[in-house]
């Protein structure tokens, strides 16, 4: 691991962070078919948030992702991204990020040949200190709440100020304004704008109104 990662994570990848920094939030969404992909995305959209990030844990990732992809100005982001072989088919299938949550220095390596920006996850300060010797300025902070919540972000950001997070895991709209002004915040994520349970019970008006929600506690 004493390798780095070539710079690629700062200088090539830029135009991302820019894009995640000015959304600010990242819907997580589970999917059964490309059809409930596309209906929630302009449900999002119409709600004012003009990303998606799509989750490798059906098997209809890669379908959901590829039809999403060609949608006029969506951001489409792969999540749950456990091994090479997931990066590719996300970069195949359009995806222009990639997260995990975890840390595997093969993907991040992967990433970083293949031009796909990626966020790979931490949980404590140790994970954080290796990705920064990595080269990595960008960490998804995963579990959020069961790891420390917004003082955890605070300690992290006290002796890492260069680094910059995603925190996900346990935000919701109680706690979404707190997060995502937390130091360091790059954006967040989460699953309560799009449940499951709503996007297969096809309530796009629902998520509409939760991305519309959302949306303002974050102004």
């Amino acid at each position: 691991m004493g390798e780095r990662a070539v710079g690629c994570v700062d200088a090539g990848w830029a135009g991302v962070w820019g894009r995640l920094g000015a959304v600010r939030i990242l819907p997580l969404v589970n999917f059964d078919d490309a059809e409930q992909a596309v209906a929630t995305a302009r449900a999002l959209m119409r709600g004012g948030i003009d990303c998606v990030e799509v989750t490798f844990r059906t098997r209809a990732a890669v379908e959901a992702i590829r039809a999403l992809s060609v949608l006029d100005g969506l951001f489409v982001a792969a999540g749950t991204v456990l091994s090479v072989g997931q990066l590719e088919q996300a970069r195949v299938a359009g995806a222009q990020l990639a997260l995990a949550p975890g840390s595997n220095f093969e993907v991040i390596r992967a990433a970083c040949a293949c031009g796909l920006p990626f966020v790979a996850g931490a949980g404590t300060a140790s994970e954080v200190e290796a990705l920064r010797h990595f080269g990595v300025r960008v960490v998804k902070v995963f579990p959020f709440r069961t790891v420390g919540g917004v003082e955890f972000l605070r300690s992290l950001a006290a002796v890492y100020p260069e680094m910059r997070f995603v925190p996900t895991g346990g935000i919701d709209a109680g706690n979404l304004s707190d997060a995502a002004s937390a130091p360091g915040v790059l954006a967040v994520g989460g699953s309560w704008i799009a449940p499951v349970e709503l996007v297969r019970a096809g309530c796009f008006d629902q998520i509409e109104q939760n991305a519309r929600s959302a949306r303002m506690l974050l102004r």
